[in-house]
């Protein structure tokens, strides 16, 4: 069947440049009042993923702190649970993990049994290059480097009611679509919904929305002209009135950062019940090759700025919360020992955090043996001991109720670990 996404293809052009950066206004209300009997619009289930990349410190975000070999490994950047002077402390997890300072907005959610974290995730390919380990892990084939889609774009797939489809159901706030929406399914890139935009590399390129809806007017074929008016429809609803300024519920403040600023979008696009499942941001900034800080410096501002906008977004979806799920996750973890320029260099495994309600919380999950030498990968690397995989399939089964894990990622047939109820 020829499908909206080929015809697009064929002609050369794309979607691209959709954002959100002022507020949702008062014809939010208004639509969804309008569209409350349209199986288009509703309420489901969403998994919001934050790529961080360029490869956070697992072990200094969540530190093992009573572990004298990672003591012996960082000199000048291990930090303890202990009140030093002038030093914020960790905060003690469990008597054996601490969270950064910086990440303190984690604390109530992690105590409420709400954040799970998963320590020594990461990769079975032990590349260090930031572009292939990101590409394997946002495709979800680590050993093939030809895998034409991203397991989020299969997983759109694999929802089980294409018939009830809308145009918003894969949305990444990003300037260009990731590697994991890249497929036959719909997504869409969107980095301000005020400049929502159409964007290719044909003489069309500067022609307004209307020309390229006056092709689908054109198309032969019933079903892709009818699904060509829903997508403008969408635009038009989304792009209508927005001068007014988005009020996050709860009194939640976003930090003015990137990530900040991606998420009250995706708040947004969830309250406005447009059929969003499939969410995707990045943070940038995590490859500390060089003076990474231990209570302040340029690791304690990003995990800083991902905790606060994690817990700003959680708290301004409460009346949506047990029907989202956010999970981050980075393409791999930084070296045990400290390098001479006060950093940490390309390691292997890393950690991640998960925020659900049902997710089995206040728990560092997985396996994290002493950081002795004959323990490390190579000698030098917290080894993976859990397999990304692992946890991507148990939150697209339990999440999204996607069973068809050998199609979502393909060669594996490993279990899930338990990091959801």
């Amino acid at each position: 069947m020829y499908t909206r996404r080929a015809f697009l293809k064929s002609s050369g052009l794309g979607l691209l440049g959709i954002g959100l950066m002022g507020g949702v206004p008062t014809f939010v209300a208004e639509a969804v009042a309008r569209e409350k009997n349209n199986p288009l619009y509703s309420k489901r289930r969403v998994i919001v993923c934050i790529f961080q990349r360029g490869a956070m410190d697992g072990l200094m975000a969540v530190s093992p702190f009573e572990d004298v070999y990672f003591r012996e490994a960082r000199p000048t950047l291990f930090m303890d649970v202990v009140q030093k002077a002038s030093e914020n402390p960790l905060i003690d997890l469990d008597g054996r993990f601490g969270l950064h300072p910086s990440m303190k907005a984690f604390e109530r959610v992690f105590r409420d049994k709400r954040l799970a974290i998963v320590h020594g995730i990461g990769s079975p390919n032990t590349t260090r290059s930031h572009f292939d380990a990101q590409d394997y892990m946002e495709s979800g084939t680590p050993f093939q480097k030809n895998t034409s889609s991203g397991w989020l774009n299969r997983a759109v797939g694999l929802l089980g009611h294409d018939n009830i489809r809308t145009p918003f159901s894969a949305v990444s706030v990003t300037p260009a679509l990731p590697r994991s929406l890249y497929g036959e399914e719909e997504a869409l890139a969107i980095s301000d919904l005020k400049t929502f935009k159409i964007q290719g590399n044909t003489a069309l390129v500067n022609q307004n929305a209307k020309s390229f809806e006056d092709l689908y007017d054109k198309a032969t074929n019933d079903l892709l002209r009818d699904t060509g008016k829903e997508s403008f429809e969408a635009m038009k609803l989304l792009q209508s009135n927005l001068a007014k300024h988005y009020k996050p519920a709860n009194n939640a403040v976003y930090p003015n950062s990137g990530l900040g600023n991606s998420l009250k979008q995706i708040a947004q696009l969830i309250k406005m019940d447009v059929g969003l499942e499939v969410a995707f941001t990045e943070s940038n900034g995590w490859d500390t090759h060089f003076n990474q800080g231990k209570e302040t410096g340029i690791f304690a501002r990003n995990v800083g700025d991902l905790s606060n906008a994690i817990m700003a977004f959680w708290n301004d979806i409460e009346a949506y919360q047990d029907d989202v799920l956010v999970m981050t996750m980075t393409e791999f973890g930084r070296t045990v020992h400290q390098n001479g320029t006060n950093g940490t260099d390309h390691g292997r495994a890393s950690c991640n955090f998960i925020l659900g309600n049902h997710v089995d919380g206040g728990k560092v999950h997985g396996i994290v043996d002493a950081l002795a030498k004959e323990n490390l990968e190579d000698g030098r690397d917290l080894p993976v001991t859990t397999d990304f995989r692992t946890v991507f399939s148990e939150v697209a089964d339990k999440h999204l109720r996607i069973k068809n894990k050998n199609e979502l990622f393909p060669d594996w047939n490993g279990e899930g670990m338990g990091v959801l109820r």
